[in-house]
């Protein structure tokens, strides 16, 4: 069973990209919220059946209900509004966060656990040392969203196929993430190749920034996150072994220790199976340790 606590939004979406991909014949909604996971799954469900598909979503408010699940993921917490940083909600959903974890301990304790909630990084390390849980079965959403709106701005930048495109961000799910442009490939010709410094430099920023521009013209950001769940989700029971950016805790890798940050890794039954340690030149290696040094600060007098 899949559970994803927090049925808002976000949730609703991760639930729906879920079952349309049928990752689960069983996925539960929890929440807090009286009748928001129930009316939720209701709607869902009537989706499922016009579409012939055989995944049952239930709702609940009882976290009991989701003894015995495979994958918990935890979107619970206050939301980005228009004006708000991600960090600025550490202190708000940290709390939230650490009580949501000791219900999947009690009732989940062998699942893997993918954090949602903003802001990824601090929220995916409170995670990880609340559970008491091995560390590659906490990794967090937030690089494979920066992700979609990368390759969205290369495709746009470049006309190329979103087929076609190869990249990968890295970093903090913040101010201090890391579009790699060196990296990014369009039909396997290297991107800055195709596109010049300026544009480069142009998507960069606009991958960073695109999110509260998203909040700003609708209020939420919902069906990338969503989709984004689910291919994390897919990776996992599919045991696809793909390389995806995921907030997982380091110990050692990229030459830093106790910090949850985004990295490219394989993911596959066991959750973070591996992780790939990219050739980074001091520049790019500068911006990462800008973000190890953002998560970690932000942390500092937060009980973990």
């Amino acid at each position: 069973m899949i559970t994803i606590i927090g049925a808002g939004k976000v949730g609703g979406s991760a639930a729906l990209h879920s079952a349309i991909k049928q990752l689960d014949d069983q996925i539960l909604l929890l929440d807090i919220a009286e009748g928001l996971p129930q009316g939720e799954a209701m709607d869902l469900n009537h989706l499922l059946s016009e579409q012939g598909i055989d995944v049952e979503i239930s709702g609940s408010n009882n976290y009991e209900d989701m003894k015995g699940s495979d994958i918990v993921v935890v979107v619970a917490g206050a939301g980005r509004k228009p004006g708000m940083t991600r960090m600025d909600l550490l202190k708000i959903n940290a709390g939230v966060v650490k009580d949501v974890v000791g219900n999947i301990k009690k009732y989940a304790d062998n699942s893997l656990i993918i954090p949602v909630t903003n802001p990824l990084d601090p929220m995916a390390y409170i995670t990880y040392k609340s559970s008491g849980f091995e560390k590659n079965r906490v990794f967090g959403m937030g690089g494979m969203l920066d992700l979609s709106r990368f390759k969205q701005f290369i495709h746009e930048s470049t006309g190329g196929s979103r087929k076609e495109i190869d990249a990968i961000v890295i970093g903090e799910h913040g101010e201090n993430m890391l579009p790699l442009t060196r990296f990014a490939q369009v039909s396997g010709k290297p991107l800055p190749t195709i596109l010049s410094q300026e544009k480069l430099d142009e998507i960069f920023t606009l991958t960073k920034n695109v999110a509260a521009e998203v909040i700003k013209l609708k209020g939420a950001t919902v069906h990338a996150p969503g989709n984004a769940i689910s291919s994390m989700i897919q990776s996992v029971v599919k045991d696809t072994k793909q390389v995806m950016p995921v907030s997982t805790y380091l110990d050692g890798e990229y030459g830093h220790s106790d910090v949850t940050i985004g990295v490219p890794a394989v993911i596959g039954k066991n959750g973070v199976e591996k992780i790939n340690e990219l050739d980074l030149d001091q520049d790019e290696k500068e911006w990462f340790d800008k973000g190890v040094s953002s998560i970690k600060n932000a942390l500092v007098g937060i009980d973990t």
